[in-house]
């Protein structure tokens, strides 16, 4: 597991803009990672009307847990972390249209293919157990080193 705390040393987001909260499991082998983030009104997209974050922000989250994985990875062959940018959100899926004020959304996501650098993955995310979003993300590192998204 790793914590808040330990996401800043792998991922470039700051303040709020750091979404995760922890990362539960991931695995370098499979190319799989699985994070958690909790839904409260700090979070950078909460809607106070709507006491929850629109659904559609699910993949930042995912975005999110892909930098997680990469930084990991990158760590594990002694990198530093790289900036990197979503070039494209496809086949999403969203069965709700926020996730509601104190709920404890699972973010799985899973390396598909790569033509270094860029990358796809595919996501998903889970309350209590049930999928209520899925996708898949382009993604691609620009540049070794970390800059404070905030």
């Amino acid at each position: 597991m790793i914590d808040k705390d330990g996401l800043a040393e792998i991922i470039p987001h700051r303040g709020s803009m750091m979404l995760l909260n922890k990362i539960v499991d991931y695995n370098l082998q499979e190319k799989s990672i699985e994070a958690q983030c909790f839904i409260t009104p700090d979070c950078l997209f909460y809607d106070t009307d709507a006491s929850g974050v629109p659904a559609w922000v699910g993949f930042e989250f995912i975005a999110q847990a892909i930098s997680a994985f990469i930084g990991i990875r990158d760590r594990e062959n002694g990198l530093p972390p790289k900036e990197g940018f979503i070039l494209g959100v496809s086949h999403m899926r969203i069965d709700l249209p926020f996730f509601s004020k104190n709920s404890i959304i699972t973010v799985k996501s899973r390396e598909l293919d790569n033509v270094d650098p860029v990358y796809i993955f595919e996501g998903e995310i889970l309350i209590d157990g049930k999928e209520v979003l899925a996708g898949k993300l382009t993604v691609m590192e620009v540049y070794e080193g970390i800059k404070n998204f905030e």
